[in-house]
């Protein structure tokens, strides 16, 4: 086994079938995972073969990889699907709550507060005191907080549902690249597991919109509760189906910088919030001071302690710096644009909510098919590459979309959506791969809450800028995000590895 692999502490579980609807989409690829895991390192497999697709319990200390894809995919793409699902259900929302227009913002950003506020500290949790763990409390809190933001009555009750089911989501997608990186030993089936957990990523994304706009024709509140049912199934799966994992660094809890760092991300997500009725209003200058001053105060609390929650040097790591900006530039300008696609669409085209969902799919979808295949990119394109040209395809996508999103007709959106999901599903298969390796074997899901970290901090300020650009005219929203997306590219490709 790799060096890598042996550094994770293992401790006993078992093993179970996959109950739910999109476990068993994940399932297409366990037994393949199996395999190639064990290929790889047959260490990872004791016994003559990779055994069959639905075992009993695992013998202790057994690492099933298949398993694990399976399960970290299926809770990843609940997650998704629940992060995205008030694009389609606002109208409804706001009518059953009466909500005023300066607070319909906080129905669409209370997820994304939770995820920035948890996810770089649930990614330490996980790997100081169990990935399994922290997994097991976020798909349980997820299914939890779906089913009572379903009954919450009140405009309040749901942005603070939407926040736990946020939390819940940060320690989810934290946790899973940590359990991936236990589970499959560096090389060729990592690149693989990871590139199959991205296309999830895209998967939930796009079945999200669709799902919450065709429950929506019936009651908005439906979709909450049907995404509950798998979250709370998945959770119950994985009991059985993970195995624990760790590297402990000792020490106690870095308290003092958690505190800090939520802090400072709420108080950015509130001022990215707030803003969008105006940046210069009292209110948001404070929220952008606090942040700042917070950040300061998370930097030095890091610096002088035992067991810092992120080492600082990291940031002095070119593979570190281009795996978080790219997360952070993914935000700005893929996330932010098309979290704002319906709106733009229903206010230009008079596009249904439902029609606006099926043209999402398309750039979502074919996002889906090409992270799963971008693992024969493998050896011949290196992940910040990768990251670049998914950049560059991107740009040329929503480019591509110029005039067609401010006359029609519709089908002129067509080959544009599909260019730009080519490049999503090329930014999706590469980021948790540079995460992963962007950080030391042991620190694999602090990695991966720090990438996350900055992709929904710059999901929420590209949602904001694409807000404020929007009365310009569509045409300025698409350029806007095909210069960010420059940017991006050029400034990935300059980051190399020194030496």
């Amino acid at each position: 086994m790799t060096q890598a692999a042996r550094t994770t502490h293992v401790t006993p579980t078992g093993h179970a079938t996959h109950a739910t609807s999109t476990a068993s989409t994940a399932h297409a690829a366990e037994a393949e995972a199996e395999a190639e895991a064990e290929a790889t390192d047959p260490g990872a497999h004791p016994g003559p073969g990779p055994g069959p697709t639905h075992p009993g319990p695992a013998r202790p200390g057994v690492v099933r990889p298949g398993a694990t894809l399976a399960v970290t995919s299926a809770a990843t793409a609940v997650a998704l699907m629940n992060y995205t699902a008030p694009m389609l259900t606002l109208p409804g929302m706001t009518a059953s709550f009466h909500t005023a227009l300066s607070a319909q913002a906080w129905l669409l950003n209370g997820a994304p507060l939770g995820l920035a506020a948890l996810l770089l500290i649930a990614g330490s949790l996980a790997d100081d005191h169990g990935r399994r763990r922290v997994f097991l409390a976020g798909t349980l809190a997820l299914g939890i907080t779906m089913a009572l933001g379903a009954l919450a009555p009140t405009t309040l009750t749901f942005t603070l549902a939407r926040v736990a089911q946020g939390m819940a989501s940060a320690a989810i997608l934290a946790s899973s690249l940590g359990l991936l990186v236990a589970a499959f030993p560096a090389g060729s089936a990592r690149i693989r597991a990871t590139g199959v957990w991205g296309a999830f990523v895209s998967g939930g994304i796009a079945l999200g919109p669709l799902l919450a706009g065709a429950l929506a024709t019936l009651n908005w509140r439906l979709i909450y509760g049907v995404l509950a049912v798998p979250a709370l199934v998945t959770a119950g799966v994985a009991l059985r189906a993970l195995t624990e994992s760790r590297a402990p660094r000792g020490g106690r809890p870095d308290v003092p910088a958690a505190l800090t760092l939520s802090l400072a991300f709420t108080a950015l997500i509130g001022a990215l919030t707030l803003g969008r009725d105006g940046w210069l209003r009292p209110a948001v200058l404070v929220l952008l001071v606090a942040a700042a001053a917070l950040t300061a105060a998370f930097v030095l609390v890091e610096r002088r302690a035992a067991s810092p929650m992120i080492d600082l040097a990291l940031f002095r790591r070119a593979e570190f710096l281009a795996s978080s900006a790219g997360a952070l530039f993914t935000g700005l300008a893929v996330i932010g644009f098309f979290s704002y696609l319906p709106a733009l669409l229903s206010r230009s085209l008079g596009t249904s909510p439902m029609n606006a969902a099926w043209l999402f799919v398309l750039w979502s979808g074919s996002a889906f098919v090409v992270a799963l295949q971008a693992r024969r990119l493998a050896g011949r394109v290196g992940a910040r590459h990768q990251l670049a040209i998914g950049f560059v395809l991107h740009a040329a996508g929503v480019l591509a979309m110029l005039g067609a999103l401010a006359s029609g007709p519709l089908p002129r959106l067509v080959p544009g959506l599909l260019l730009a999901g080519i490049g999503s599903g090329l930014l999706n298969a590469a980021l948790p791969r540079l995460a992963v390796e962007s950080v030391p074997a042991e620190r694999a899901a602090m990695g991966s809450g720090a990438n996350n970290t900055a992709r929904y901090i710059g999901s929420s300020a590209g949602v904001a800028l694409t807000i404020a650009v929007a009365p310009a005219g569509p045409n300025t929203a698409l350029a806007l995000s095909a210069a960010l997306a420059a940017g991006a590219a050029a400034l990935t490709a300059m980051l190399r590895p020194r030496g």
